[in-house]
């Protein structure tokens, strides 16, 4: 697998928050139009930010998993490396 391809549940999963955020973006545009206070937006904004962190979560993920996928096969690296390496990587992407 390379790491443009998504097994079905994880499409799932990424497809999922993206239509949720999409959602939210539709109602901060709203908020805009009904002259909603600036306050209310940039929470609803760091709301979207938050939901896009999780998706790149989701992508770097599936991303190293497939990058290392050919090496658990050859016992070249383990488990527990592959979930250090995640934890590393998901600590920056916040």
């Amino acid at each position: 697998m390379n790491d443009s391809q998504f097994n079905q549940l994880e499409k799932i999963k990424i497809l999922s928050r993206l239509k949720r955020i999409e959602g939210q973006i539709r109602g901060i545009q709203r908020m805009i139009i009904e002259g909603r206070p600036c306050s209310d937006i940039m929470v609803q904004i760091a709301a979207v930010k938050a939901a896009l962190n999780q998706v790149n979560k989701l992508l770097v993920e599936n991303h190293v998993n497939s990058c290392f996928n050919s090496y658990l096969s050859s016992n070249d690296i383990s488990q527990d490396t592959i979930t250090e390496i995640m934890d590393l990587i998901i600590k920056f992407v916040r």
